[in-house]
């Protein structure tokens, strides 16, 4: 299925010791019952034969260019390749991991720039491994941020949306011990958060008047200042600023009673002063199929919500519900996504 963007996903390689190139094989051999948009890999096509003979998937591999992924995807794997030589075996990262990772992404990210791919789907990586390697973000959300300031010249904050049918939940702070968090959260943080979630979720998701569900900070949000002064001094008042701007915003709201059904029914997407805060139900009510996708990018980013699994890596055990939902969202998404020109 070609996506309606006429352009088909780059889908990039991921920690290659990880359950991700299983996937990658065991989505494209279902790719008609799962219904999954045309996608190409960027890799070593060597590597992906490797692991499909190891696992006992019969998918034929097919190195292509970009352009010819669409035609390819319906008989073979499409490839596009890394000048990379990938070695790492299931649950063993080596040598070649890191380099492959970050050049995948890079080769994807440039793809969709220049208009030969409709959007970025990222396979998971493990971060331990890229920071033995020199490494310098902190994940995927910033790295692609520094990407895209790159190509564009322009500032860019990135926002992780944490999206599926039951919930979709933005950490305002994302990848921060908890004991800096209060100190990181700002006014601004909030209202600049709140502003690219709406005008994304409207733009990308279709919705034309987002519902934000603002969580507070601290318990009960804050108790007017009984339980931390937070809630009262920083979050009311980005609140209050975002309404002032037309955004459809409430809060701040204890997050204990925030994401029950009929609370859930009330918003479209519930913003969170910190990382767990915001991924705890969602990976409760969505574990499987939930797709982390990032905001504020000059192009569309998803990927599925889970790590490398190293333990079930080469196992074939490893669930793919995760990867053809990112697949799913992100062909439904470049369908509606702006120019480079007018994503800032």
């Amino acid at each position: 299925m070609t996506p309606a963007s006429g352009l088909p996903l780059a889908l990039t390689l991921g920690e290659p010791a990880g359950i991700g190139p299983e996937l990658t094989l065991d989505v494209w051999r279902r790719r008609t019952a799962l219904h999954v948009p045309a996608f190409y890999v960027v890799g070593d096509p060597d590597f992906f034969r490797d692991r499909a003979r190891m696992l006992g998937l019969d998918v034929p591999v097919k190195s292509v260019a970009a352009a010819e992924a669409c035609a390819t995807f319906d008989r073979a794997l499409p490839v596009v390749p890394l000048d990379i030589q990938v070695t790492a075996q299931p649950g063993v990262p080596d040598g070649s991991s890191a380099p492959a990772a970050i050049a995948s992404i890079r080769r994807a990210v440039a793809d969709v720039l220049a208009g030969r791919a409709g959007a970025v789907v990222t396979n998971p990586i493990a971060k331990n491994v890229l920071y033995r390697s020199g490494f310098a973000e902190p994940g995927h959300t910033e790295f692609l941020a520094k990407l895209a300031e790159e190509a564009t010249g322009r500032k860019t904050q990135p926002v992780m949306l944490l999206w599926s049918p039951e919930l979709a939940v933005v950490p305002v702070t994302i990848h921060l011990p908890l004991k800096d968090v209060v100190g990181r959260l700002s006014k601004a943080l909030i209202i600049e958060t709140g502003r690219i979630v709406a005008r994304d979720l409207a733009n990308r998701f279709g919705i034309a008047r987002p519902r934000l569900a603002i969580a507070g900070l601290n318990p009960h949000a804050g108790e007017n200042g009984a339980l931390g002064e937070e809630d009262r001094d920083i979050v009311a008042p980005a609140v209050a600023a975002l309404r002032s701007e037309g955004i459809d915003a409430v809060g701040p709201l204890p997050a204990d009673t925030l994401f029950h059904a009929r609370a859930r029914a009330g918003y479209d997407v519930a913003l969170c002063m910190y990382h767990d805060q915001a991924l705890i139900p969602i990976k409760t009510l969505a574990f499987d199929h939930g797709v982390n996708v990032t905001l504020g990018l000059p192009f569309v980013r998803t990927s599925p919500d889970h790590g490398t699994a190293f333990d079930i890596a080469g196992t074939g055990k490893a669930d793919a519900s995760s990867l053809v939902a990112a697949l799913i969202l992100a062909a439904r998404l470049s369908a509606h996504a702006p120019t480079l020109a007018t994503a800032q």
